[in-house]
């Protein structure tokens, strides 16, 4: 009796899947959704643009400002009730016209007149017997003390001015003189406090003179012993002097 052969047939034809159609879409649809699950990213983070963070931020920010708004809004009506009716501090410093009213001389005939200057904080009534000696060419016609008050104005309008000038080319309010407490050094290089006198041009038509030198306007101007100040065109020298400086 001849023995089988336990090889497989080489020609035989290759055997038929019993699995239907319909079962094997399903097994390639499951496939499928396998893959994708496991190949796609869990989020789409990558694929967002660029300003998706600044937006979502901008969105934050509206959603809170109501909330905001309300929490200020209900702190503001807070503190304004206890303030009750103290919200505005009076101010009682001097401004427009009230400080105007302050530098006006009023006369006895009803006029005022607004005066151009105010002294410094630094004005101060001098130590010295300051005095003005007034030539008019070689002759002395006139001698002023200045040792009784800080500033003396000087000008053509006698009703405002303590050292009062005729002559046309000198303006109503032309100049002061002013004195005023200023540092200095002594010889040792130690400072220390002295009250020395200024003249000052009320920006005048024709000028101030010192030593035949015109001076700026609306500056201080400290003046020497010896010092000869001339006003506008007129041609009286005064002479600056003290006691000591005799």
């Amino acid at each position: 009796m001849p023995r089988r052969s336990l090889s497989p047939r080489r020609n035989s034809p290759p055997r038929r899947s019993r699995r239907s159609p319909d079962s094997d879409r399903r097994r390639d649809r499951d496939r499928d959704y396998r893959d994708d699950k496991y190949t796609r990213p869990r989020s789409s983070r990558d694929d967002r643009p660029d300003d998706y963070g600044r937006e979502r931020d901008r969105d934050d920010r509206r959603d809170r400002r109501p909330r905001d708004y309300r929490r200020d809004h209900d702190q503001r009506d807070a503190r304004d009730s206890g303030r009750g009716d103290h919200k505005a501090k009076p101010n009682f410093g001097n401004s427009g016209l009230l400080a105007a009213a302050t530098n006006t001389v009023k006369h006895g005939d009803g006029t005022s007149t607004l005066l151009k200057y105010n002294e410094p904080p630094e004005a101060r009534k001098p130590v010295e017997n300051w005095r003005l000696y007034v030539f008019k060419g070689k002759e002395q016609v006139d001698l002023l003390h200045l040792h009784r008050q800080s500033a003396y104005l000087i000008g053509r309008d006698p009703k405002i001015c303590d050292i009062p000038v005729e002559h046309p080319s000198c303006s109503k309010q032309h100049a002061v003189i002013q004195f005023r407490q200023v540092h200095i050094k002594d010889e040792f290089g130690a400072s220390k406090a002295a009250i020395k006198p200024f003249v000052i041009d009320l920006e005048s038509t024709n000028g101030t003179m010192v030593n035949d030198d015109a001076i700026p306007v609306s500056r201080y101007y400290e003046l020497k012993p010896s010092d000869v100040v001339k006003f506008g065109e007129s041609t009286r020298e005064y002479v600056l002097l003290h006691d000591n400086a005799l």
